[in-house]
């Protein structure tokens, strides 16, 4: 299988699953939550199978839906759902940032060093900017849910299917001239 299909699948198919059991039960998010973990689980395991090794950043946030979601079960309050966007976003963020500046590590090259062959300073400026980037989903989801959740969540849970992945995709593409820009003329 194609490695970039293989990643949209196990990416974004638990999010569809979930958008699927979320609308089929009539917005109900105890239905929707259990196919969402189970789901998330099996891609993470799917692409520890196919590439044999750890997938860490699809295993935290796999950690962290199991966590949220068991919460918004166990204590039957969507808040702690509502929170797993902003808090797994919050977390990515401050990863890059402190790794970058406290520990001279750039962990956006740590994990993208054989897609791209940048040079040093196109490495900083990407890790900064997919930094903020994960600050601005992180306010915006909380905005969104503090607006709407609970009495319309279905508006945050279209927000977190269908509003998320485009913003995702559009910065991505705008990534493309900084990544032409930095790229290193050496072969590797």
């Amino acid at each position: 299988m194609n490695k970039s299909l293989l990643k949209f699948i196990t990416d974004f198919g638990p999010l569809l699953i979930f958008f699927y059991f979320y609308k089929k039960s009539g917005n109900t998010l105890s239905v929707a939550i259990p196919p969402l973990i189970v789901s998330t689980i099996i891609a993470v395991f799917v692409v520890y199978v196919i590439e044999r090794k750890i997938p860490y950043v699809p295993l935290i946030g796999a950690a962290l839906i199991s966590l949220f979601g068991g919460l918004t079960l166990y204590f039957d309050n969507p808040i702690f759902i509502y929170l797993k966007p902003t808090i797994i976003n919050l977390v990515f963020a401050a990863a890059l940032l402190i790794s970058d500046i406290f520990l001279n590590k750039n962990l956006l090259k740590l994990m993208l060093k054989n897609a791209f062959n940048l040079n040093n300073q196109g490495w900083t400026l990407l890790n900064k900017r997919w930094a903020y980037f994960f600050i601005f989903l992180a306010l915006l989801n909380e905005v969104v849910w503090r607006s709407f959740a609970p009495e319309k969540e279905y508006i945050w849970v279209n927000f977190k299917v269908w509003g998320i992945l485009p913003l995702t995709f559009l910065f991505t593409a705008l990534q493309l001239p900084l990544i032409n820009k930095h790229k290193n003329n050496e072969e590797y």
